[in-house]
């Protein structure tokens, strides 16, 4: 079993805290930290709030930044350390957006594979989730059967160039998606494990719709 991990509450980055918004959680990859994805919040939709979470692990050395859990781990079949890392953002939900009219998570290589075992934990709670360079844990969850019926919108992005998930795990999430999810996306000639312009214009559409179809208070 995986060990208990928890989020680091001080180290949190936020836009728009306090209001009433949606909420959009930013999951950042392996190596990196709070600060990387944050850098998005301009190309992000207006009237959303933003949190971008640390991850808990601290990377290897000599690998800078922080990790959601071992690299190593990224070709077992068993799961429990990225449920581990998912059950860290979910605690952290509970603590400091429970008041949140809607909540997606945006993550990007191992912290998509977290935003998307966040969602199988927990399907009541998340409302939408982009995926960027990343993929679908291998194994079963309580929830997977249920999850199928939601029809949650997930984006997938990913480059023809990405060399870094191995391709067993893209095939994986290739056929996981679509069964459990309401499934767009787009695979971006020539890019490598990174995030493009044209990319990040197709996820400003996709959180746009997650946006506008979110009741205001008192609506409904």
């Amino acid at each position: 079993m995986a060990e208990t991990v928890d989020i680091d509450r001080s180290a949190v980055r936020w836009a728009r805290q306090g209001e009433q918004l949606p909420l959009l959680v930013l999951l950042h990859g392996y190596g990196s930290d709070e600060r990387d994805l944050f850098a998005l919040v301009p190309f992000l939709p207006d009237d959303v709030a933003v949190a971008a979470l640390p991850a808990p692990l601290t990377a290897p050395w000599p690998m800078p930044g922080r990790s959601w859990y071992p690299i190593e781990e990224l070709e077992r079949r068993d799961p429990g350390s990225v449920t581990a890392a998912a059950g860290a953002v979910l605690r952290w939900l509970d603590a400091e957006a429970a008041d949140a009219p809607s909540i997606a998570l945006l993550g990007f290589s191992q912290g998509a594979s977290v935003a998307i075992q966040a969602l199988r934990q927990d399907p009541d709670r998340i409302a939408a989730v982009v995926n960027l360079s990343g993929y679908a844990a291998p194994g079963e969850l309580p929830d997977d059967e249920a999850l199928r019926d939601r029809g949650i919108p997930v984006f997938w992005g990913r480059g023809t160039n990405d060399d870094v998930i191995p391709p067993a795990l893209v095939v994986h999430t290739a056929q996981w998606l679509p069964e459990h999810t309401d499934l767009s996306g787009r695979v971006y000639q020539g890019l490598t494990h990174s995030v493009s312009e044209d990319e990040l214009a197709d996820v400003h559409r996709f959180l746009e719709r997650w946006r506008d179809g979110v009741q205001a208070p008192g609506e409904g």
